[in-house]
């Protein structure tokens, strides 16, 4: 219209629309374009034609990285800035009775103290003297609601929950009767405990408050929900928060929650100075939000030939959704509780899925994957119980029970070949497989592992990839690296443990991730794809711990059911 040509005389290329000698950006024609409908259907340009799907493109973000000079939410500074450290209450859903500033005060380089809400702030000339101040507080807490909340008492209740009183989110055919009438019935229990994010770079915000403006520089994952605690806390209009997302140090979910963020502006609301509030390791580990801990009771039936003829899986843990906001959950019910287990991707006839909500008082939020994180690894090691029992090939069992159209069916198809399944195993090495689909992707996971003087090892680590057409190649294989050995991590040693109604982990040493002497070599594939696009930074976790739980077992006879899994080995001779 611009040009007053046939728009086939045109071409897009390069942030420009192009026509002769004459381009225009798309920023230049973006206000005109708006103004046009929608097409329905777009046609997707043929993959001979793509200049930059499919190709390894650096990052414009690794220099910086590499050298330092990438500004993270920690490194920020502005003009007579003060820092701030905050106490908060040892137990969850605790609150603040009263406390004395004096011996605060009394640290050298400490300004002031100010309660704000369920807390207190200590600012400071530097962040030293305002974590010295903190700790020198003397402060009388409100307990939690559940003071008496440990590890056990919250297995227990979760134990407690009886199928017949759960939620039935999904049914198909008479599970009850295929149950009754199987000639052979399996049983099992799987517990997954809370898991922290814990981020290298803890939690921090920078706020700058004037009358009629509110800035802040801030590692986050929402900028719109940081936007409105920020408008809350300050008593500003939302249209006068300016928010300037850095570079974070890692997020996982966790920065999705805007707790810190809503601090900082209060902090800078009372001092009335620029501040940079800064959480310590322990604050971060202690007052974080938790991928939920849950139990897994799961049923199959077998009939005389060994097939799987019913399935049921009840499910028992706390719902995100159902603690952030309890009058949407009333019922009971929770869609995102049960992902992985609703939409399971075998072709049994009789199967159910049941739901128990069973929210504690510790706070919980999104982490990598979300459910799938717990909900596959109990599907998938189930699904290798029920291998055993029936004497039928792992492999063999899934693609028996897996539709001949699947996506998924083609990575355990693939990863078979790579592999060379069922391979030669050498002396004390076990192999083992899982497969999931999520984020609209499908995953196929092999390991291999030993297990000598009951320590663990992970050798190696095949991950076949169907997330649509690869975009970034070189990034693909990133995220997967990355994401297997973050579910590793999960799997061989972290545990939250709480006690006393609030959490005891405090740091690395007493919740030990996964060091680099740990890491397997990893191989990924990725499937020629040019069916719908998935996610690539969440669907390899959720294969990675059944694969290697299943591998134990190949290897020493062992059915690791409760995590995680350090010291059980040894336990058990």
């Amino acid at each position: 219209d611009h040009w007053g040509v046939a728009a086939a005389d045109c071409r897009a290329e390069a942030g420009a629309v192009h026509h002769g000698n004459e381009s225009l950006s798309y920023g230049d024609l973006a206000t005109a374009a708006a103004a046009l409908e929608v097409p329905s259907d777009p046609p997707v340009k043929p993959r001979d034609k793509r200049t930059l799907i499919g190709r390894d493109l650096p990052r414009k973000d690794i220099p910086a990285k590499v050298d330092g000079s990438a500004d993270f939410g920690i490194d920020q500074r502005l003009d007579g800035m003060v820092y701030a450290a905050v106490a908060m209450p040892p137990m969850c859903g605790g609150d603040v009775k009263e406390f004395d500033p004096a011996p605060a005060l009394a640290v050298p380089g400490v300004r002031e103290v100010h309660r704000i809400d369920g807390a207190i702030a200590v600012v400071a000339d530097h962040t030293w003297a305002a974590f010295r101040g903190r700790d020198a507080l003397t402060v009388e807490w409100v307990d939690g609601p559940e003071p008496d909340l440990d590890n056990e008492s919250i297995s227990g209740m979760f134990a407690a929950k009886k199928a017949e009183d759960a939620v039935v989110m999904g049914s198909e055919g008479d599970p009850a009767d295929a149950l009754a009438n199987a000639d052979t019935v399996l049983e099992s229990v799987y517990e997954r405990p809370y898991l922290a994010h814990s981020p290298m770079e803890p939690m921090n915000c920078t706020v700058r408050l004037s009358a009629d403006l509110c800035e802040v520089w801030v590692p986050i994952q929402s900028v719109t929900w940081g936007a409105r605690v920020a408008a809350e806390a300050s008593g500003l209009p939302m249209e006068k928060v300016r928010i300037q997302p850095t570079y974070a140090g890692g997020g996982f979910g966790r920065r999705l929650m805007v707790d810190y963020v809503r601090q900082a502006v209060q902090v800078a609301r009372a001092c009335g100075k620029p501040v940079q509030m800064v959480w310590s390791r322990e604050d971060d580990m202690r007052q974080g939000m938790y991928r939920p801990a849950s139990r897994h009771e799961l049923k199959a039936g077998l009939d005389s030939e060994g097939a799987v003829t019913a399935w049921s899986h009840h499910l028992a843990c706390p719902s995100i959704g159902g603690q952030l906001n309890p009058v949407g959950y009333e019922e009971g019910r929770d869609e995102s509780a049960v992902d992985g287990i609703l939409n399971l991707p075998y072709g049994i006839p009789n199967r159910d899925t049941l739901y128990s909500m069973s929210n504690t008082a510790v706070p919980t939020c999104w982490l990598r994957s979300v459910y799938n994180t717990q909900n596959a690894l109990a599907n998938e090691c189930f699904m290798d119980e029920i291998a055993s029992e029936a004497g039928v090939d792992p492999v063999k069992l899934r693609l028996d029970l897996l539709p001949a159209d699947s996506r998924l069916r083609g990575t355990l198809e693939r990863a078979k070949m790579e592999w060379g399944w069922p391979a030669k195993r050498a002396d004390g090495r076990g192999h083992g497989v899982a497969c999931h689909s999520c984020f609209g992707s499908h995953v196929t996971t092999m390991a291999e592992v030993s297990a000598e003087d009951g320590t663990m090892t992970v050798h190696r680590v095949l991950v076949v990839v169907d997330c649509g057409p690869v975009v970034h190649p070189d990034g693909m294989v990133n995220q997967i690296e990355g994401v297997v050995g973050f579910a590793l991590s999960h799997l061989v040693g972290e545990e939250v443990v709480v006690e006393n109604g609030g959490v005891k982990s405090a740091n690395f040493d007493d919740y030990p991730i996964l060091s680099y002497a740990q890491m397997p070599e990893v191989e990924v594939v990725a499937i020629d794809s040019e069916e719908e696009i998935g996610g690539i930074g969440e669907p390899g976790y959720p294969p990675l711990g059944p694969a290697v739980l299943n591998a134990v077992f190949d290897a020493t006879g062992v059915r690791i059911k409760k995590l995680p899994l350090a010291g059980q080995l040894a336990d058990q001779g």
